[in-house]
């Protein structure tokens, strides 16, 4: 794996991350006000699972990137990466600032598929950077029950 271009997910991840970190509040009234599942981690355990998968979806990306046989294939995995990016920052946004609950699970729904895309393009160009990414689709799947879950007891917020 090229050092230049893990340097380069690097730094678009830890943009995500920051992006998302400026927009969460998990200790406004707002949000300590909603009616919550029992099975929610605290919100410690959200940074303490975020860093590592940022730093794998990082690793995932550099590896499809520098596995990538074509200039096409490429440029459709940074167009996909670049997405699911965007979206990853955007939920925050729109949980926690907008507080709208459920347009952050649509938006999640979004997510998934980005999800599965950027899969799809890191598995066809590089298997060690495909099972890089299951981690991520599995915690996201697991951020959508919650959402869900969260949208569905607290109607109207």
């Amino acid at each position: 794996m090229n050092g230049s271009t893990l340097a380069k997910t690097g730094l678009a991840t830890a943009l995500t991350a920051a992006a998302g970190s400026l927009a969460t509040d998990p200790n406004s009234a707002w949000y300590r006000s909603l009616d919550k599942p029992a099975w929610q981690p605290p919100p410690a355990a959200f940074p303490a699972v975020w860093t590592p998968l940022y730093a794998s979806i990082a690793f995932a990306a550099a590896r499809a990137l520098d596995a990538s046989t074509s200039a096409t294939q490429r440029s459709r995995f940074r167009r996909t990466y670049a997405i699911n990016l965007a979206l990853n920052a955007g939920w925050n946004a729109l949980f926690f600032r907008a507080r709208r609950p459920r347009l952050a699970l649509a938006e999640l729904v979004l997510l998934n598929a980005a999800n599965a895309a950027l899969l799809h393009r890191a598995w066809r160009a590089d298997r060690v950077a495909g099972a890089a990414l299951l981690p991520y689709l599995a915690w996201t799947g697991f951020a959508t029950a919650l959402n869900a879950t969260i949208a569905a007891r607290n109607p109207g917020r």
